[in-house]
């Protein structure tokens, strides 16, 4: 267990105390949240939009540390922010 990160050995650890448990019907629950999936992510608008270079190359930066694409991290936020997921943190 040792090679494996905090994360690994959370998940690790909450599959062996028996946190997890099977699905039934599996296949249609996968089927229906895959459907919710690519209508949620379906891309079928184009938007231009400006911004500062620091302020895309932060966005570059926390993509690449997320592994993702920095235009579907830009979507990503934008759909929580509209969605009511994403708030605005006191400072």
């Amino acid at each position: 267990m040792d090679d494996l990160t905090r994360d690994e050995r959370e998940l690790l650890e909450s599959v062996e105390s028996g946190e997890w448990r099977s699905v039934k019907h599996r296949d249609r629950e996968v089927a229906k949240y895959r459907k919710v999936a690519e209508a949620t992510f379906k891309k079928d608008r184009r938007i231009n939009i400006r911004l500062s270079s620091k302020d895309l190359a932060a966005l570059q930066k926390r993509a690449l540390q997320e592994g993702i694409p920095y235009q579907t991290l830009v979507a990503s936020i934008l759909h929580k922010y509209v969605s009511g997921r994403l708030r605005e943190t006191g400072s």
